[in-house]
């Protein structure tokens, strides 16, 4: 399976099109398939490297095989430690890990989730300040918010002529 960085840096700022489109043009580079199987044309494109060394990626095609749909992985994470190995999380995944943190110490998590925020609407954030983080609960704050950015893109592609990411917000603004 071919492997291919989507950028040193994906930059998340800009307008949703924006950054959708620098996702869904890069996408387009890459070569057809000429059927199912060992056919099919499969990419790995690894877009986040996290402070433990680990590496986000989007796996193609996702399992549905839904256009430009892809998977959001990380390697050496297992999401579902109770049952079949997961390095995929879903939107459950990080709704529970946030609503663990929540009841751990509200101040904390409204700090983080001003960042969700700006990661929400399209900015960049500066990763550094994750490390003050006290939460002792859950995933580390760093890859949570990694991994928001990149579901929220993958919503705006996915449903891109309905609501995109605001189905995740909603979710996210219930907890």
């Amino acid at each position: 399976m071919p492997e291919y960085y989507l950028s040193e840096t994906f930059s998340n700022s800009g307008t949703r099109n924006e950054v959708r489109m620098r996702v869904v043009n890069r996408l387009s580079e890459e070569s057809y398939g000429e059927g199912k199987g060992e056919l099919a044309s499969r990419y790995v494109y690894y877009v986040e490297t996290l402070n433990t060394g680990d590496r986000v990626y989007l796996k193609r095609p996702a399992y549905l095989h839904n256009g430009f749909d892809f998977l959001i992985c990380v390697e050496n994470i297992n999401f579902n430690p109770n049952g079949r190995r997961r390095d995929y999380p879903t939107h459950d995944d990080v709704i529970r890990d946030l609503s663990s943190k929540r009841a751990e110490s509200q101040t904390e998590y409204d700090r983080l989730f001003a960042l969700i925020e700006q990661i929400y609407l399209c900015n960049d954030i500066d990763y550094s300040s994750v490390s003050s983080f006290t939460f002792s609960t859950g995933y580390h704050c760093e890859l949570i918010l990694k991994l928001l950015k990149w579901l929220f893109i993958e919503q705006d592609i996915r449903y891109w002529n309905y609501s995109g990411r605001d189905m995740l917000w909603s979710g996210l603004l219930d907890i």
